[in-house]
């Protein structure tokens, strides 16, 4: 027989890796914006606008990750937005190198990452199941 347990698995799931991948974010972006000439040589070609966005949608991570993890229903609003917002800064990016801008193409990986994380976390969030079914 199992068991409910009140509180959701699956939503503290995703509030420990929105906010790991909130601080994750905000450390690999400061040190690219912030870092000394080493650190700006290892950046390369970064595209402007897409480092500064993932930089400071970091701290949104972070809010929403504790929002979520709080139970707040602006946080379920929040991932959908973050989703939103790194997807149409993404499609951005990809008009930028269309266009013949120099990137780097980890900023490929890193934006895919970042799209599917957050989707992903808007999904679960989103989806209305706050129970956690522990295995018998």
């Amino acid at each position: 027989m199992t068991s409910k347990i009140t509180g959701s698995c699956s939503f503290r799931a995703a509030a420990i890796i929105a906010i790991v991948f909130g601080l994750l974010t905000v450390f690999s972006g400061g040190s690219a914006l912030f870092g000394g000439a080493e650190t700006q040589e290892w950046v390369g070609n970064a595209v402007g606008f897409v480092l500064w966005f993932n930089f400071l949608s970091g701290f949104v991570y972070v809010a929403a990750g504790i929002g979520i993890l709080l139970n707040r229903s602006w946080a379920a609003r929040l991932s959908i937005a973050l989703a939103v917002a790194i997807t149409a800064v993404f499609a951005f990016f990809g008009w930028h190198v269309l266009a013949g801008g120099a990137f780097e193409m980890r900023t490929v990986g890193a934006m895919v990452l970042r799209a599917v994380v957050w989707i992903v976390i808007a999904v679960v969030v989103n989806r209305g199941d706050k129970t956690c079914v522990p295995k018998s």
